[in-house]
Order: C-alpha cells, then sequence, then structure tokens
C-alpha cells in the first residue's frame, strides 16, 4: 500500500489541488451542472484555498494526492484525486486534523452526494442539523455532522 506524507498547504501545489478539486467533483458531484462546476471552480482557483488550513496528502513521489481544508474544527473541504480513490487516503487527512484539533469535528456534506455521506458515516460522523442551501445560497442541501467517536 502507497504511504502518504501529510504536509502544510504550500503555493507550489495550488495548481495541482485545483485539478484534483475539479477531477473529484466531477467524479463525484453528479448533481452539479457543468455551470455549477465552473462557478465553484471559480471561487476555488481565485483563492478559497488561502482562506482556509490546507493539509496536503503526498505521494511516494511527493505530488500531491488529496487535501483537507479546515476553519477551526469544521472541515470546509476535503478531496482526493480520483485516481486514489477508496484507498483510506480520506480516513488518513481525516485522523491527521483530528490529531491536531482534537474531537467534536463537523462537516457540512452535500445531501445528493451519497458516497461523501456515507464515508463520513463509516468514520464516525452523525448528522445533526440540515440546510436546504449551500454556502454560497443554492438550492444544493447540506447535512451537517459531527464526529462522534
Amino acid at each position: 500500500m502507497e504511504q502518504y506524507s501529510v504536509i502544510p498547504y504550500q503555493e507550489q501545489h495550488h495548481d495541482r489541488l485545483v485539478d484534483i478539486w475539479l477531477r473529484a467533483v466531477r467524479e463525484t458531484h453528479i448533481f452539479l451542472t457543468e455551470e455549477d462546476i465552473l462557478f465553484y471552480h471559480d471561487l476555488v482557483r481565485g483563492g478559497m484555498l488561502n482562506e482556509v488550513e490546507i493539509w496536503v496528502a503526498l505521494n511516494e513521489s511527493e505530488e500531491p494526492a488529496g487535501f483537507i481544508g479546515m476553519s477551526g474544527k469544521h472541515i470546509e473541504m476535503l478531496f482526493i484525486d480520483p485516481a486514489c480513490h477508496k484507498k483510506g487516503l480520506g480516513s488518513r487527512l481525516i485522523r491527521h486534523v483530528e490529531s491536531l484539533k482534537g474531537a467534536r469535528l463537523t462537516v457540512d456534506v452535500n445531501e445528493q452526494n451519497p458516497g461523501a455521506c456515507a464515508f463520513y458515516q463509516k468514520y464516525g460522523f452523525v448528522q445533526i442539523g440540515r440546510s436546504e442551501l449551500d454556502g454560497s445560497g443554492r438550492s444544493f442541501p447540506l447535512l451537517h455532522m459531527e464526529l462522534q467517536k
């Protein structure tokens, strides 16, 4: 099994992380239209990664394979290169921030993304609320979840 190291965000990785975000969203967010994807892509490319605490998973070749973005104890984003899905990398990143932030991590998950919902539930997150709109005010319901293990 490939080993991953986790490092703080470095500007040199920005374009690669944006690419991972785009490919992961196209793979997992099938409820979004291309117009929606381009709207969010502009936000991510335009500086969203600088607004949160980012931890990057590097593969054995020192290339980014995924990342997690935090605001305090809240997971703002978690995206894994689709080629690395189902290899434990998302869990590895959550364990990393859990070791830094402690218990009671929270996350908002698109209700229309059942794979992400199942991933977080399997890790130990439980739903504690729901919103009809996402953080941009768009009609993509969010499940509010908290880690309770």
